[in-house]
């Protein structure tokens, strides 16, 4: 029997997702293939996907009765974005939710955000360039709970600027030196304990 890598969870252990607050995401392509579009003179030009993905992102609002949409970027192999869930607790699908979209009396929670996100992006995608099942997006995705106005206001300005910083992006294939927002952004991972 083929021995099946369990994959290490990088969500807050216990933390309750469908809670409100607001939540930086992150998500890579697969393998980061640059197919998102490319940054020309410090500006995002979207590719036809790129397009996509944006138009699925702006229709979450549609699929999701107690989401608010903040900053968002598409860029060349990674999109970044702050998802704020209004209200905890119970919430109805909207009219023409996804099947993975919750249902009545099921919490809504970020990790059902972003499965619909990617589902309907990577199903719009392979129909765009007339292929079926070709994975679009990397399996995991980066999330970031945002737990006071200063960092909010830190993430947003990073989120606008971003293109601009694309040879500094730890995403970017050819980086070119670190940028500070990840050097404060990992301030707040979560490190095992070293021993010796």
């Amino acid at each position: 029997m083929r021995d099946i890598q369990q994959r290490r969870s990088i969500r807050l252990k216990g933390y309750d997702y469908s809670q409100t607050g607001y939540y930086f995401v992150t998500i890579c392509t697969r393998n980061r293939e640059c197919t998102l579009g490319n940054v020309v003179d410090g500006e995002m030009q979207l590719s036809k996907i790129g397009q996509l993905v944006q138009i699925v992102w702006n229709d979450l609002l549609k699929r999701f009765g107690n989401l608010e949409l903040d900053k968002f970027t598409v860029m060349p192999n990674h999109i970044h974005g702050i998802i704020t869930i209004v209200e905890a607790g119970l919430a109805l699908p909207k009219e023409g939710a996804a099947s993975s979209a919750p249902t009545r009396d099921v919490p809504i929670r970020l990790m059902d955000v972003i499965r619909t996100f990617k589902s309907i992006s990577a199903i719009n995608v392979n129909r765009f360039l007339s292929r079926v099942g070709v994975p679009l997006w990397q399996r995991n995705y980066y999330e970031h709970i945002i737990r006071n106005e200063e960092s909010l206001n830190r993430v947003r300005k990073y989120i606008e600027t971003n293109s601009l910083r694309w040879e500094l992006d730890r995403e970017n294939p050819q980086r070119k030196s670190e940028d500070e927002f990840d050097l404060w952004l990992a301030k707040f991972k979560i490190r095992p304990n070293k021993k010796g």
